[in-house]
Order: C-alpha cells, then sequence, then structure tokens
C-alpha cells in the first residue's frame, strides 16, 4: 500500500513540478515576448485552466504523501507532502493578488504598471517551482534511500 501512495505522491508532484517549471521557463517569458497587452490577454484564460490542475496535483500529492508517513514510510514523505502543499497558502497569499490586478477589467494593458504585474507574477510563480522542485527531489531521495529516516518511530 505504501508503494501505491508513495507512487502517487511521486508521480503528482512530479506533474506539478514540470508544469511549474515549464511556466517559469517556457510559458510565461513567451509571453512577455509578445508584449504586453497580448500576455495579458492570455493570462487569464491560462491561469483558469492552470489553478484547478495545480491545486489538484498538490493535494493528491499531499494526501498520499502524508497517509503513506502514517502508514511508516520515512519522515521525508511528510517533509515533501508538506512542501507541495505549501504551493497553495502561498499562491493564496502572495500571488493571488497580483492575479486578481493582471485579471482586474479596469487594468490598462498597455501599461507599464501591467508589465511590472507580469514581471513580479513571474518571480512570485518561481517560489512555486522551487517549492515543487525540492518536493520531488525530497520524494526521489526517500524512495531511492527508504532507511534514512532521522526520526525513530514506535512501533504500533
Amino acid at each position: 500500500m505504501n508503494l501505491i501512495l508513495e507512487f502517487i505522491a511521486i508521480f503528482s508532484a512530479g506533474l506539478f513540478c514540470g508544469a511549474a517549471i515549464y511556466i517559469n521557463l517556457v510559458e510565461h517569458p513567451a509571453r512577455l515576448s509578445c508584449g504586453t497587452v497580448l500576455a495579458i490577454t492570455e493570462f487569464a484564460p491560462s491561469y483558469k485552466r492552470a489553478t484547478v490542475m495545480q491545486v489538484f496535483l498538490a493535494v493528491i500529492s499531499f494526501l498520499s504523501s502524508l497517509i503513506a508517513w502514517i502508514l511508516h514510510s520515512n519522515i521525508y514523505w511528510l517533509i515533501g507532502g508538506i512542501l507541495i502543499v505549501l504551493v497553495i497558502p502561498f499562491t493564496i497569499i502572495a500571488i493571488l493578488p497580483t492575479n486578481k490586478k493582471l485579471i482586474d477589467s479596469s487594468l490598462d494593458m498597455d501599461s507599464e504598471y501591467a508589465k511590472n504585474l507580469l514581471t513580479r507574477w513571474g518571480r512570485l510563480h518561481a517560489v512555486r517551482s522551487i517549492l515543487s522542485l525540492l518536493s520531488f527531489i525530497i520524494f526521489l531521495c526517500a524512495l531511492i534511500w527508504p532507511g534514512a529516516d532521522v526520526v525513530m518511530r514506535q512501533p504500533g
């Protein structure tokens, strides 16, 4: 059972991480290269689609790693799960205000302010990429070195 849960945690964290890094290294720079107006226009539908996928992947990864840890996988499954689920409150607290400004219909899409919002969004999104990458790496290490648990557990 733990192996299945660990696989689900790694798989969903890997998908999240890959998507997040792709956005930072490919999609967002390409969006910006098309000009601010087009970048803002494309942002709203992209953001709406990505939200559903990313929340689902983060929650699935966290829950499967948490259950695996409860069922006696090592502490690194819990640590990796916490890192991946941290993207949700980080997004709500740090990124959502910028998202709301970017999709606000009163935003002058050709303004320097709009361009600065897009740049800020890219930097904030990089934090999500880093958190998910750390989670993915921790999960892989926990899979490769299952006996590396630094916290001794009591049976039962």
